[in-house]
Parts: structure tokens; C-alpha cells; sequence
């Protein structure tokens, strides 16, 4: 089966129909991956920042927003969340600060869509989060498979 590419930008949602390679590259950015084993349908986001206080444009760059809005689209799609599983990925504390990171924007990200996920009733069958290397994802929307590639430090490079 011949596979479409895309590349997924931070702050944006993607639901394909069909068989896509979905390419994206997270630091301390959170992807929720859901997939419905019946259709074979697969959706992604990826997110900056945990939560949208409301201010402003309403935007997937939230993860309150972008994991809703994630699963309206996968709904949309014709799936429904019983047949839904999930898997999350990233949240790395890629720029350190005293060990704990810009303001623990990682670790609150992760926390962000475990609360979401639950509270959806979304199974997560599937995880590489937090740590220090930021990581690049190849999801596969028919098969709902998902490659992951741990990311060398800048450090290592310049060094």
C-alpha cells in the first residue's frame, strides 16, 4: 500500500483517512496519537503548552484544546471513542534549568493529556514521555504504529 507523507507543525491537529506517514519533531511539545482499530483512522496533534486560559484565540497549540479537538475530528471522521486507543508521546525537559526545566512545561504538557485522555474514557496503550532527548515521530494512521527516534543534544553536536 502506498503511503502518503505529511509533516505535522507544532500547533496543529491532523486526522487522515487512509494511509499516511505523519512526520513531527517534539522537545517538550506533547503529541496524542488516537487511533480506531475498526475504521483504521488515525489523528495526531501537536501541542506547546497545557492549557488555553481563555484569553484570545481558542488554539491547538493548548493541549486542552488541541486533544479535544482531536477527537472531535476523529469523531467527524466517523469513529467513535469506544473503538478509540491512544498514545502519547514527548514532554521532554530539553532546556534545563536547574533540573527542572522552562517552568516544567514538559512534565505539565504530559500531565495535560493523561487528565484529558481519562476523563475521555481513552485508553492510553502506548507511551514514551519526559526525560531530556527531545524525540521524532513517524505515525502511521492506517495501522496506527508509531516509530519514535530519540534526538541527540545540541551539546553532543557542538562539541
Amino acid at each position: 500500500m502506498k503511503k502518503n507523507r505529511h509533516f505535522l507543525n507544532a500547533g496543529v491537529i491532523f486526522v487522515g483517512e487512509g494511509a499516511y506517514d505523519v512526520t513531527t519533531i517534539l522537545g517538550s511539545c506533547v503529541s496524542v496519537c488516537l487511533y480506531d482499530k475498526v475504521l483504521k483512522v488515525g489523528g495526531i496533534n501537536h501541542y506547546l503548552l497545557p492549557l488555553w486560559n481563555g484569553d484570545g484565540l481558542e488554539s491547538p497549540r493548548y493541549g486542552n484544546v488541541a486533544i479535544t479537538k482531536l477527537i472531535k475530528k476523529m469523531e467527524s471522521a466517523g469513529s467513535s471513542k469506544k473503538n478509540m486507543i491512544a498514545k502519547v508521546f514527548g514532554g521532554a525537559s530539553v532546556i534545563n534549568n536547574g533540573g527542572n526545566g522552562l517552568m516544567n512545561i514538559g512534565e505539565r504538557n504530559i500531565e495535560i493529556a493523561k487528565e484529558i485522555l481519562k476523563k475521555e474514557r481513552l485508553r492510553i496503550v502506548g507511551e514514551d514521555v519526559g526525560g531530556d532527548l527531545g524525540r521524532k515521530l513517524i505515525f502511521d494512521t492506517y495501522e496506527g504504529s508509531v516509530l519514535v527516534k530519540k534526538l541527540t543534544p545540541l551539546k553532543k553536536i557542538l562539541s
